[in-house]
Order: C-alpha cells, then structure tokens, then sequence
C-alpha cells in the first residue's frame, strides 16, 4: 500500500477508510493533499478489496478547508501552479469523489469548513457528529465560497439556509446540518465510528451492480428536472445495466474474443451465441 504524507489509508474486511491527516492544520488541503487524494482515489476506485468508502479526519477535525497559505498565498505569483492544483482540486473533490463507483460515506467527526462542504456535498451519505462544527467562513476573509463550495451547498442546501451561512460565516453543528439537508443524520461524537462502521457493513452486503446502477440512476443525471416520462426511460436504462452485468455478460470476451480466435468476422456476422 502506498504511504502518503497528508492521508492515512487504512483498509478492513471490504470497507477502505481514508483519513485526512494533518491535524495541526485541522486537515486543511494543501497541494500535497490534493495531489495525494487524487492518486489514492484513482488507484482505490478499481481496487477490488475497496467495496465502501469513508472519508473522515484525525484528531478533532474533518477538514477546515483550503490551507489558505499553502493553497492560496503560497502560489499567488504563479498562475501556472494555481491553474494545477485547482484542476487536481476540483478533479477529485467532485469528478472522482462524485462518481466514484462504490458507496461512500463522509464521516464528519469535527471542523468543517469551506472547501471540505465539497467532500461532503461529493460523498453518498454524510454522517456528522452532533458535535462537529461547520461552517462557511470566506466572507470572513473578504471573499464567497467560490470554487466548487458554492455549487455544492446549492445542490445540498436549502436555498434560504445557504444564503444566510454565506453571508454570516455562521457556526452550525451536526444536528443543524441534518436540518438543513446538507448531511444525512448525525449523532453524538462518541458514537460517530460505531455508526459509520454499521451503515459502511450495511452496504457491504448489498449487490454490488446494483449499488452502482442505483447511484448513476441518481448521481450521473439530475432526476429531479426530468420529466416523469424521460426519468421512466433513464431509469429502465439502469436496470438494464445492473441486470447485465448481474448476470456477468461479457461482450468483450465473448464477441472480440471469438474474432480474435477466429471464429467469427463480425463485419460479416453476429458472433456465435454464448452457451446457456
């Protein structure tokens, strides 16, 4: 297994969790971060040992955010160092996170801060500490939750709440987050694991083809401003695939295969059927 600078990788019996670890900075992201979450998400999306995921942080923190020196200050002279880490930036928190093809959960158990709303926006299902502390505190230092974080909270929020969190920079916490759409439960700190664990096992012993049909069913496409009549047709298209590929129907094998072996020339024909 690869060992990272920032993250801590740990994986048992099927459920892979990926720690933030920077907790003198509160796991904000710096470059290295980034650069690092991005490589371990792209290698672990095809491991076959990861069938859930959690993302969580050490010590009394999520994530709080952008490093705003490392992310921001630190890089201001160079455009092409901030045009770089942007992409990787927004590449994992939303491109791979989002779609990532196994279940995955964001296990809140503190701060929570800026750019860390677009891990939990990304993640299936968000589990917080009652305990734990958000917050959207750009307009503290002059500046909107830009970048992804405004999207997100938009996509997750109820509208008026992210309004007034944006504007105030206002504190909430785990129960408040519940409240307000952006997480799915929460619970108190001290049961935050054992919670995180039950769900994670729970999920484990879904079908995975239907676990990944389910989430494009909702996640490839926005559901909710399709008409009832094109949701009926995505939604069968999706059933169609997760019965495909429950039944492990190869094309490749079995099409491209016997051309290779040269039992078939598919511009002449179908390829012959597959013994039933």
């Amino acid at each position: 297994m690869t060992n990272y600078e920032t993250i801590l990788v740990e994986k048992n019996d099927g459920i892979t969790t990926i720690r933030l670890n920077r907790p003198k900075k509160k796991n904000a992201m710096s470059p290295t971060l980034h650069r690092e979450m991005h490589a371990a998400l792209s290698e672990l999306r095809y491991d076959d040992e990861t069938q859930v995921l959690v993302i969580t942080g050490s010590g009394d923190a999520f994530c709080a955010g952008q490093d705003l020196k490392e992310y921001f200050f630190d890089n201001k002279d160079s455009v092409k160092q901030t045009e770089e880490i942007q992409r990787i930036s927004h590449e994992w928190r939303h491109q791979i996170l989002n779609t990532f093809p196994k279940p995955t959960i964001a296990s809140i158990n503190g701060y929570c801060f800026g750019g860390a709303f677009t891990i939990v926006a990304s993640s299936d299902i968000a589990i917080a500490a009652n305990e734990a502390k958000f917050g959207l505190s750009e307009i503290n230092f002059g500046s909107i939750p830009g970048g992804l974080v405004a999207k997100a909270i938009a996509t997750e929020m109820n509208y008026r709440q992210m309004i007034y969190y944006s504007l105030t920079g206002e504190q909430f916490d785990g129960k408040r987050s519940v409240e307000i759409g952006f997480t799915t439960m929460s619970v108190p700190r001290a049961e935050l694991e054992a919670k995180t664990l039950a769900v994670a096992t729970a999920l484990k012993g879904k079908d995975r083809h239907a676990l990944r049909a389910t989430k494009d069913a909702f996640k490839a496409v926005d559901i909710r401003t399709m008409s009832y009549e094109d949701a009926r047709a995505w939604l069968k298209a999706r059933l169609t695939q997760m019965t495909y590929e429950q039944k492990n129907a190869n094309w490749i094998d079995h099409g491209i295969g016997k051309f290779i072996a040269g039992e078939y020339a598919p511009g002449k024909g179908a390829a012959p059927k597959a013994a039933q």
